[in-house]
């Protein structure tokens, strides 16, 4: 054997060293896995209150972090924009070139970046996912689908067919009879968790569920835990949730119980109650079949030994919805692929126990989220924070947490400052100075928050209204006459937030015509 070179015995002697001196570097890196359910009311899941089985994030509760106060966009695709790229929405522009999303920041910084899921953001070249920082992506670029069979023209809408692409850019034009959308969003998720985690690089896996969104699609074994459930109605469900949350400290007993919404009839009075039953059963049977889902992607991370460096993170991006449609009838049955279905609003009431409104309305109940976040080592479990949090503040945790910074700068365009703030001192059990004011609007609603204080515009009154919300989270107690400053600060703030996102302004009621 020939005598080894001075290279072959530096290399041999200080490669394990230099290994040993590097490794510190990824060990500090963390792993991201972002779920995102779509139109899920607050106290649906059981950490938040609700009855529905969902014990794979109700482990992330105990194993973690909820927040009792964070806040999401109110809407679907404002909701998504939001996150994406740490930004209230643009209402004029969507998402465009003078933005940056968490895709493209982080794998800048050395991310491995995924996808999988509803997009919603659009569906020219620039938008979509692929081209946005995301190497890898599976899902529908549209709003929502058939769960059975994505390709199938919806009977309510009938508009253009949806595109699901699969292995990033190529259409899947058919499925397999045993496919479901929930499924296979998680396949693709723990397959990309699972690739990633054999390299060296941290990485991002979005996860953006269209469960428990319309249309009512669930698997007959899913609905049939459920199936009597629901028989007491909404008023009864709200009731017993209620009590659960106040016994969890989500809920404080102080707060007035808001009056049954106007658009929900006493549950004495429904004449197909079997029906109106099975619509909730149906919804409870896709948020179910959505946690089994995230127990999936859970030991994904356990079998790949990396659940430890991850941050997992769960949300809603909307309050429960209220939409209804002409196949929401009781000759109609809610659960199989050939219906069209939805919950309706009395469902939707309860949902969103203890608040009032829901999706699309900038009250408590239509842009507060349940948020849980996992974080091994980092997160104490089963914490609970007060901590007032937005969506918009997800881009600069994660950028902290990379040890990345947010650019000026991205593909020759100047970028728009990053309006959200970093979470990780309370993800580390401690506080943090939050934002000054917060604002919303959706679909003629109107909301700003500052401090508790929080002025919404009550669009069926066409008027602002005043509520406190550490007294009043529940936004009984119009508080304008006796607080006419907050008002007017409120109303200025809002206005300046309007004029920069490029949101309308509130229409108050027309103006009767004149008799001559």
């Amino acid at each position: 054997m020939k005598n080894p070179t001075p290279l072959t015995v530096f290399v041999r002697c200080c490669f394990p060293l230099l290994l040993f001196l590097c490794a510190p570097v990824f060990a500090e890196r963390t792993n991201i896995v972002l779920i995102l359910c779509d139109d899920m009311g607050y106290s649906d899941i059981g950490c938040y209150g609700g009855e529905i089985r969902t014990p794979n994030i109700d482990r992330m509760a105990k194993e973690g972090l909820r927040f009792t106060q964070f806040y999401n966009c109110a809407k679907c695709n404002t909701t998504r924009a939001s996150i994406l790229t740490g930004l209230h929405p643009r209402f004029r522009a969507g998402l465009n070139r003078n933005m940056v999303t968490i895709g493209e920041t982080l794998a800048k910084a050395g991310y491995r970046c995924a996808l999988s899921g509803k997009w919603h953001l659009g569906r020219g070249k620039d938008q979509h996912p692929m081209e946005r920082g995301f190497e890898r992506y599976w899902g529908l670029l549209d709003g929502c689908c058939n769960f059975f069979n994505p390709v199938q023209r919806d009977p309510v809408f009938k508009g253009s067919r949806v595109r699901v692409f699969g292995d990033g850019r190529k259409y899947v034009k058919s499925f397999p009879e045993d496919f479901y959308m929930t499924d296979a969003i998680t396949d693709h998720a723990v397959e990309a968790i699972r690739d990633f985690s054999k390299g060296p690089a941290p990485f991002l896996v979005h996860v953006c569920y269209t469960a428990p969104h319309y249309p009512l699609h669930a698997r007959p074994e899913d609905i049939a835990r459920y199936k009597e459930r629901y028989l007491g109605g909404w008023e009864k469900l709200r009731d017993e949730r209620y009590e659960r949350m106040v016994s969890m400290g989500l809920v404080d007993p102080a707060w007035k119980r808001p009056e049954r919404e106007a658009r929900v009839g006493p549950w004495e009075k429904e004449k197909h109650k079997e029906w109106q039953a099975l619509r909730m059963a149906v919804y409870a049977a896709m948020i179910d079949s959505m946690d089994q889902g995230i127990g999936r992607i859970l030991k994904a991370l356990d079998d790949s030994e990396v659940a430890e460096e991850t941050l997992v993170l769960f949300l809603s991006d909307n309050g429960g919805c209220s939409e209804q449609f002409p196949d929401d009838k009781p000759s109609i049955e809610p659960g199989p692929k050939e219906n069209y279905t939805a919950c309706g609003p009395a469902w939707a009431w309860a949902q969103n126990t203890p608040f009032r409104r829901y999706k699309a309305w900038t009250q408590e109940g239509g842009v507060s989220t349940p948020l849980v976040a996992r974080w091994p080592g980092k997160i104490k479990p089963g914490s609970l924070t007060s901590e007032v949090g937005h969506i918009i503040d997800f881009l600069p945790t994660f950028l902290e947490i990379a040890g990345a910074s947010y650019p000026e700068r991205h593909n020759g365009k100047s970028i728009i400052p990053v309006e959200g703030i970093s979470l990780l001192p309370v993800l580390k059990g401690g506080t943090r100075k939050g934002h000054e004011v917060l604002c919303w609007y959706w679909g003629g609603s109107h909301a700003a928050r500052q401090d508790s204080w929080k002025l919404v515009w009550e669009k069926t009154e066409k008027r602002w209204a005043l509520y406190d919300l550490e007294k009043d989270r529940t936004e009984t107690t119009d508080l304008s006459t006796k607080y006419p400053e907050k008002v007017v600060a409120l109303k200025s703030a809002y206005e300046e937030w309007r004029q920069r996102t490029g949101a309308p302004a509130p229409r108050g009621p027309k103006k009767k015509a004149s008799k001559k």
